[in-house]
Order: C-alpha cells, then structure tokens, then sequence
C-alpha cells in the first residue's frame, strides 16, 4: 500500500521551487531551481528529479501551485489549486512562525510584504515596475562588479564604512557606484552600500504606508544574502527572522494548501507531465 503525499510548486520569475510533504506536514523532498526563462521546462525538470529523490512508497494525493507562472503551471501538471503567492507564502510563514506579523518576500524580479494579525493575512503590497528593490538589482550590479552574489553577499559583511549608494532606480546605482569606485571606495563598502539601497528602495515604495511590526519574517530567494539581511536590520532597528525554509516556502505553504483541500482524487498527470 502507498503512503500519501502532497507536492506545491511555485513557479517565479527567475526559480522554480518545489516541495513534497507528508500528511503530517514534514518535508520528504524540496527543490530550488533557477528557471533561466524557462518555466515549463524547469517545472518538468524539477518533476524529474523528485521523481528520483522521493521513495517509491509514496504516492502523490493533491498538488497546488502558486507564483507568478502559477496557472500556466497548473495546466501542465495537472493542479488540484491553484493559489496566489500571497496566500502561500503567508501560510507557510503562519505554520513555521505562528507569532510572524510582517512577511518580506523578495525574488528576482518581485517584491512583495504581507501584514498578517491573528494569523490572518489582512494587508499586502507588490512593486509594480521597478526592479530596484529586488533581486535582479543586486545582480545587475555584481555582473558589473564581475562578481558572483554569494561573492557580493560575503563582501558586504565585511565592510564596517558602508558607501551611500543612490539606490532608486537600477540605472542611478550603477552611476552611482562607479563614481564612487573612481574616487576610493572600498568594494566591501560598495557592497554593502547597495544592499543598503536596495533596502531602502523596498522600504519606501513596496512598504509605504504599512504597519510594519514584528515579528517581521524574510524570505525568498534574496533572504540568503547576508548583506541585505543585515540592511534590514539596521535600517528598521529590530530582528530579522530567516525561516529554514527560506528559499521554498511558497512551494512549502502550496503543499500545504493542497495538503488541507481535501482532494478526494488528484489530477496530477504524474510522469506524463514531465514528457
């Protein structure tokens, strides 16, 4: 006899996660993946290894998918859900962080903050063209650094001096940063200055207007960065929680859903999804 499980997937801009849980809500199996523009292809890739990671015994009983690709996904995989990202990400944080009362996420190119109170989402926010307060800013900015982002991240957590960085817009940060690698700057201490700006940049247009109080929770794709974890730290002055999850758990909180929907038959196209 087979055990159950339930599979999320969040489909992004720039990665493609997934996650398996047991009816019990323990992880078997997660996935993160860069999509390089490709999400269907990174979906099925990601399919395809599961398929060699989860154990044979379990059977998948619902699937969800949530991001930005979140339908186009749930065709081809065969969806029970289909859920925003907004409601995934805030029921995995609610599940791991009960007392959580402000959500970060920031990806590649989206940034979002969600105002949860008792448990219940009740306010959120996206950016809405500007790519400044997102991941994409700070690999924009590495690329003409000829560094990596891991690079970039451990050279920010050196600098004790950072550099003010004009961060509202990707374009005046690369002026920005080359006028002040012409007059002396440290790289650490441009480093850590953009990350400073791209903190800044979330703060007041993504977060404009929001009752930011914590426990606040970060995560995406951008939370592993340390420099920018340690930006939001000193710019709102409190702690900064990373979930253990962080980089899954929109795919976390879709398995969940799916876990929670009493699907009484699954849709999941299995094999014939990854074909």
């Amino acid at each position: 006899m087979s055990d159950p499980c339930y599979l999320g997937i969040d489909v992004g801009s720039i990665s493609t996660n997934c996650v398996v849980i047991t009816p019990g809500e323990e992880i078997l199996s997660e996935i993160y993946q860069r999509g390089d523009g490709h999400p269907i292809t990174s979906v099925q890739q990601c399919l395809a290894q599961l398929k060699t990671e989860l154990p044979s015994r379990f059977q998948v009983q619902g699937v969800c998918t949530t991001g930005s690709g979140r339908i186009l996904a749930g065709a081809v995989v065969g969806a029970d859900v289909v859920k925003n990202e907004i409601s995934a990400h805030a029921r995995a944080t609610i599940h791991f962080h009960p007392e959580a009362q402000t959500i970060f996420e920031i990806g590649g190119q989206d940034s979002k903050v969600t105002i949860v109170r008792d448990g219940a989402v009740v306010d959120f926010s996206m950016n809405l063209v500007c790519a400044a307060g997102t991941g994409s800013f700070l690999d924009s900015q590495a690329r003409r650094l000829n560094i990596d982002i891991e690079e970039l991240s451990a050279g920010a957590m050196l600098s004790d001096n950072p550099t003010t960085i004009a961060g509202r817009c990707t374009v005046f940060a690369e002026s920005d940063m080359i006028h002040k690698q012409q007059v002396g700057h440290e790289q650490k201490d441009i480093l850590m200055g953009l990350c400073h700006a791209m903190v800044r940049n979330y703060l007041a247009n993504v977060c404009a207007g929001k009752d930011l109080k914590g426990p606040i929770v970060f995560q995406g794709g951008v939370s592993a960065n340390q420099g920018i974890c340690r930006a939001f730290r000193e710019a709102l002055r409190c702690d900064i929680i990373v979930p253990r999850h962080n980089m899954v758990m929109g795919a976390y909180g879709a398995a969940l859903i799916a876990a929670r929907s009493r699907i009484e038959k699954t849709r999941y196209r299995g094999e014939k999804a990854v074909t």
